[in-house]
């Protein structure tokens, strides 16, 4: 059974590489990042902090949008081409097959996020340029878009002479080159001059929202998995929506009216709570009370798990149901 989901897990993950609108969402996320640095210097605060606020929200919107329109190319797609037929017609059960099929689309909506992410560090760590005079930051320049370089090339070089798939080939050569340009980022101030690593870095709590964001990211999956196996692309995209922005909101539309609304209190029970997991209005407090713990992160882990789990369930009993031939 595990050689079965392991089957449908790699072919999910890499159709969905392979699918255009996971290329086009990629890269406008990397070019929404780059732009955010421009975009948050028109605040009369705290111009970093919006650019953080930006970078987090673009992962999360981008993310959203890429969980819909992959789960249903790799689900509903199917389903409506009856090519599902050719492996659930094998000894394949349907619920190693719902659940492979989320294990290869959290997979690569894992490998979009963590793109995303590298780029949003390099643009915390350039930072916004508070004045016009202000020196651009070399080595994030020069590393960040030479690792994009390099890759196009790659990537086109052995598309013309060898037939490889392009964006598969980018991807392969951007994800190490990216994440190898962090890191000697670290190492380095705008000038060239060597720092102690991480210096002028970003700080670890950008990292820990980045990660509860992508707990929200694995609920989203979920969702959008179990919506695709009845409905298509667009319905899927709308409960997906309607999950995320209902859940960031949970506490304020529904939690303080709990008391005095039957309807609120099982509108409170019933999405998800979104809350736990956005903490853009804590990060810039040096508190203690503020601070993200361990407790909290394990916490807030578990109650993802638990979502997911419980999102997987209901995907699994609405496609077993499901007519396909």
């Amino acid at each position: 059974m595990l050689q079965r989901f392991y089957t449908v897990a790699l072919n999910t993950f890499v159709e969905t590489i392979r699918q255009p609108i996971y290329a086009v969402i990629l890269l406008a996320t990397v070019i929404l990042m780059i732009l955010n640095v421009s975009l948050a210097a028109f605040t009369l605060d705290d111009d970093n902090k919006l650019l953080i606020d930006l970078g987090l929200s673009t992962l999360l919107l981008s993310s959203l949008f890429l969980s819909a329109f992959s789960a249903a190319g790799v689900m509903s797609r199917e389903i409506e081409n009856k090519t599902v037929l050719t492996v659930i017609s094998k000894p394949i059960g349907r619920p190693v097959f719902v659940l492979g099929k989320y294990a290869g689309l959290a997979a690569a909506l894992l490998l979009a996020f963590y793109l995303g992410t590298l780029v949003f560090l390099l643009s915390v760590r350039h930072g916004v340029l508070q004045n016009s005079s202000d020196p651009w930051d070399a080595p994030v320049l020069v590393f960040g878009f030479g690792s994009l370089g390099i890759a196009l090339i790659v990537g086109a070089f052995r598309n013309y002479a060898y037939g490889k798939h392009f964006v598969t080939t980018v991807i392969a050569v951007f994800t190490p080159l990216l994440t190898a340009s962090v890191l000697l980022v670290g190492k380095f101030d705008e000038h060239w001059d060597l720092i102690p690593f991480g210096s002028n870095y970003f700080g670890g709590q950008v990292l820990i929202a980045a990660y509860l964001v992508l707990l929200v990211v694995f609920i989203t999956a979920a969702v959008a998995l179990a919506a695709s196996t009845r409905f298509g692309q667009l319905v899927t995209l709308i409960i997906c929506t309607a999950v995320v922005g209902l859940g960031i909101i949970s506490d304020y539309a529904f939690g303080q009216h709990g008391a005095g609304s039957v309807w609120a209190a099982v509108a409170y029970r019933t999405v998800p709570n979104m809350g736990p997991f956005w903490i853009i209005d804590g990060l810039h407090s040096s508190t203690e009370k503020t601070s993200v713990t361990l407790e909290y992160l394990a916490y807030t882990t578990a109650y993802a798990l638990f979502i997911t789990a419980g999102v997987l369930n209901i995907a699994v009993a609405a496609f077993q149901k499901r007519e396909v031939g």
